[in-house]
């Protein structure tokens, strides 16, 4: 049973590297990354700038500036999602009938 042990984890192996290379690239020269689904830098800077312009909005009492501030936000909490990317599908477009 030893040989299951070892093709289990150059299965895991091989799906870590297909799914986050990078990491895994990082993991073998033992300087580890986080994963890619546990960044989020460019989402916190996306929210802070959601913030400022959805403060900025309230204080001048422009919706235009609030109504931005909740899209930006919105499209900042999209991306704190981590399986963002496996859904990216999930609603094809529509087929037309071709003759």
């Amino acid at each position: 049973m030893p040989g299951s042990d070892d093709q289990r984890l150059s299965e895991i192996e091989s799906r870590l590297h297909r799914d986050d290379p990078r990491f895994s690239h990082a993991l073998d020269t033992g300087r580890p990354r986080r994963p890619r689904e546990y960044r989020h830098l460019r989402a916190w800077l996306l929210l802070a700038a959601a913030l400022a312009v959805l403060g900025s909005g309230v204080v001048l009492a422009q919706g235009l500036l609030i109504a931005s501030g909740l899209v930006l936000a919105g499209m900042a909490g999209e991306l704190f999602d981590p399986h963002r990317r496996g859904r990216a599908n999930r609603y094809p477009p529509p087929r037309f009938w071709t003759r």
